[in-house]
């Protein structure tokens, strides 16, 4: 059974769960999961020799529930995590909202991380698939959720901005994810070293969740860049 330990981070409690010795990974999930996502990597990252740490974002898992929802306080939540631990320059995945919240990251704190992977991200709420976006948004007047909230309205990250993130970055997404893939090729093509894989016939998470395909493509990612 895991063992779920717990840090203070400003106003919220976020819960977390760590595993292996070595070089530290963080993985951040999406919107409306929590750590439990990446019970096929971490197993793979901790027998490759990382020390990996998965939190629950705010409002998630078993961290501080929250009233309202804005990624720019869930990147700091994890910078004051990097802080709070001691890490230094840990590697970090996120997918999806975790991809967001990634960037932010890197883009509000350019020295915290030393390499980083992202999935199914987009830069504005435009950059997601329009029949699924208008779905989300009658789901949301139907049943206000504050969650569904946070997906209509943010993020907006400028593209000409990526090109202050000077790591490495893997970008990766499905061949029929709910991302456009000309918003994928867009973050790639804006970072300076992004890298961007495709995954074929794959959707938005198909290939993270229960499959090893995303820590193969990590741990191949680490290895090609020293880490």
């Amino acid at each position: 059974m895991e063992s779920i330990k717990q840090i203070k981070i400003g106003p919220v409690t976020l819960a977390y769960v760590q595993e292996g010795e070595g070089k530290p990974v963080i993985l951040v999930h999406g919107n409306g999961e929590d750590h439990r996502l990446f019970r096929t990597e971490i197993p793979q990252l901790v027998e490759a020799g990382y020390r990996v740490y998965a939190p629950d974002s705010r409002g998630h898992g078993q961290s501080s529930p929250v009233q309202a929802y804005h990624y720019a306080e869930m990147a700091e939540d994890v910078y004051q995590f990097i802080r709070a631990l001691g890490l230094e320059k840990p590697a970090y995945y996120g997918h999806s909202d975790g991809g967001i919240i990634g960037l932010l990251l890197a883009l509000n704190h350019p020295d915290a991380l030393g390499i980083m992977a992202i999935s199914g991200t987009n830069l504005m709420p435009e950059g997601i698939d329009a029949s699924f976006l208008e779905e989300t948004r009658r789901w949301h007047e139907k049943e206000p959720n504050p969650l569904l909230e946070l997906m209509l309205t943010e993020p907006h990250i400028e593209p000409e901005s990526l090109s202050t993130i000077e790591i490495p970055v893997l970008v990766t997404a499905g061949e029929n994810d709910l991302i456009l893939r000309e918003e994928t090729e867009r973050i790639a093509a804006h970072l300076p070293q992004g890298e961007m894989r495709i995954v074929p016939g794959a959707d938005h998470g198909s290939y993270l969740d229960g499959s090893p395909q995303v820590g193969d493509m990590l741990l191949h990612f680490f290895r090609e860049h020293g880490y």
